[in-house]
């Protein structure tokens, strides 16, 4: 994604995360408890905030460093909570159980994300102090 495309995404995940977050505390909490998925839910609520706080991050870092790997990791990261959050949100929703295989590759998609933003900082200049 691009710089503004990382910023505009993270702006919309953010305000989906707290809907998404404030529906499953009051309206399903029951549903969830009595399920056992509450922790489940919570686990896919806090992930989706920390990389979409990574998003708006990359998104920043975008305005002065136009690189491909930054735009490659933003999109690694959303693909990452598609993924891992959203299999979370419809294992709890649903109770496939099959949807916890699925899991782990949107974990895959968040380590990738990050080692993609790891490449991007490594092509900065040393900064002579």
């Amino acid at each position: 994604m691009n710089q503004k495309q990382s910023l505009l995404t993270a702006a919309l995940l953010g305000a989906l995360t707290v809907m998404i977050g404030a529906f499953g505390a009051h309206a399903l909490r029951p549903s969830l408890e009595a399920a056992g998925r509450l922790e489940t839910f919570e686990t896919a609520i806090k992930y989706q905030m920390y990389h979409t706080l990574t998003i708006f991050l990359i998104g920043l870092l975008q305005l002065h460093l136009p690189l491909k790997q930054l735009r490659t990791a933003s999109l690694l990261l959303l693909l990452g909570i598609v993924v891992f959050s959203g299999s979370l949100y419809v294992l709890c929703l649903s109770g496939i159980t099959v949807l916890g295989a699925v899991t782990p590759f949107g974990g895959v998609l968040f380590i990738a994300g990050w080692l993609y933003l790891f490449l991007a900082i490594s092509k900065l200049p040393l900064q002579k102090q």
